[in-house]
């Protein structure tokens, strides 16, 4: 069934029974090596909206299906980016978030599809600059 034009607590009714099993399905696909723990001790995945939490099953269930782990994700990216011998790049990547990994990753699988679609550039002829007036004044004396 699909969940397009419900509202986020028919779209839990509908695909979970309550809140709690959405949570505890989070939970389940939440593990070390795909997950950083963000989420507030105090205050638990009972306090996020429905929105927020059908959006995180989204994105788990996506990165664990296609990807399996972090590493993979990151290493994927470092790939497609054609940087995988960047230290750095691969440090500043593996501390973000796996919504903004799974972003990073589409929009570089789009510039590599452009990269491969797009004809060979000729190299590009350098124009001459046009001398200004006043250079040209001094030239003609």
């Amino acid at each position: 069934m699909t969940t397009a034009g419900l509202s986020p607590i028919a779209a839990v009714k509908e695909r979970f029974g309550d809140k709690e099993k959405l949570a505890a399905a989070i939970q389940s696909l939440a593990t070390k090596d795909l997950w950083l723990d963000r989420v507030s001790e105090n205050k638990g995945l009972d306090r996020v909206s429905n929105a927020k939490l059908l959006r995180l099953h989204a994105v788990l269930s996506t990165a664990k299906e296609r990807f399996g782990s972090r590493a993979k994700l990151v290493d994927a990216i470092l790939e497609l980016e054609n940087r995988s011998k960047d230290s750095g790049f691969k440090a500043r990547l593996e501390e973000y978030s796996l919504p903004r990994l799974l972003d990073a990753h589409q929009s570089a699988e789009k510039r590599a599809k452009a990269r491969k679609s797009a004809p060979a550039k000729a190299p590009v002829a350098k124009k001459k600059l046009a001398r200004s007036r006043k250079a040209q004044a001094k030239a003609g004396k």
